[in-house]
């Protein structure tokens, strides 16, 4: 349940522009805030069912736009990758010393700067 509300949040943090105005407020609402559809719909103005089918309608754009572009997917691999690569760079940097171990700490820094900034 967490992985799959952290997923729709990030959809919405990625694609989130691409929605109407009322769909992605139900939407933010819904998954960030954690509100009910009744809250959202008295809220909103809007009915209850209407608050469903904006949201429904979201997520189902949403999910479209990841299917077609991959961008969560690649910057889960990007970061997944740049752990990797600061990982081994402070491995290297406890097997080295000297000018390879100020290199590996260089490596380690910029790879963890990359992934914090993603």
């Amino acid at each position: 349940m967490a992985e799959s509300r952290l997923m729709q949040s990030m959809l919405l943090d990625f694609y989130g522009e691409l929605l109407t105005e009322k769909q992605r407020e139900c939407f933010d609402l819904h998954i960030n805030e954690d509100l009910s559809l009744s809250e959202i719909a008295e809220q909103s103005g809007i009915s209850r069912q209407g608050v469903w089918d904006n949201i429904r309608r979201a997520e189902a754009a949403l999910q479209e736009m990841e299917e077609k572009t991959g961008l969560i997917r690649r910057f889960s691999e990007t970061r997944a990758a740049l752990e990797q690569i600061a990982d081994k760079a402070a491995q290297l940097i406890e097997l080295s010393d000297g000018k390879a171990a100020e290199l590996a700490r260089e490596i380690a820094q910029t790879a963890n700067e990359l992934k914090d900034k993603g």
